[in-house]
């Protein structure tokens, strides 16, 4: 527990929900993303990460793709897993949190035996990303409606 919140993998349904809830809340209702492009089949298969306040608020989440579900997004490269949805509750912007949860995704890539960590960021967040040791790659493209870069860090 740092700063008021505690960063841990998703484990049971009750967890996978306040991920889900902090997604909905940043990404469909604040970007305006769809939700049927919003919630996929890697949900059911990905590692997720949660970030709650001590009284249980959940404030921010992401996900790791591993092995078939990931080479997608990697260059189909199965030692590099593929970190997506992270998203952090206004509320809780400035805290940390972001930064918390791309290190615990991370730390579950390195348990996982994975070699690197990739990662589509929208252009707006390249700077967030570069800070904690990524590096872009490849051209700009949409996702969303919004432009992003491919990112990687090695592990």
């Amino acid at each position: 527990m740092s700063a008021g919140y505690a960063v841990r993998e998703a484990a049971g349904p009750a967890d996978r929900e306040a991920c889900f809830a902090v997604r909905r809340e940043v990404f469909v209702e604040e970007q305006g993303v769809p939700r049927e492009l919003e919630y996929d089949t890697y949900d059911e298969t990905a590692v997720h990460v949660l970030a709650v306040r001590a009284d249980g608020v959940p404030l921010g989440t992401g996900r790791l793709l591993l092995g078939a579900d990931a080479t997608g997004k990697t260059g189909a490269d199965a030692s590099v897993g593929s970190l997506g949805r992270l998203a952090v509750s206004k509320a809780a912007r400035g805290l940390g949190v972001g930064a918390a949860l791309v290190r615990a995704i991370e730390d579950a890539a390195r348990e996982r035996g994975l070699a690197a960590v990739d990662l589509h960021a929208q252009t707006h967040a390249l700077g967030f990303y570069e800070r904690l040791g990524y590096t872009a790659y490849g051209p700009e493209f949409p996702d969303a409606g919004m432009p992003h870069r491919a990112m990687r860090r090695a592990l």
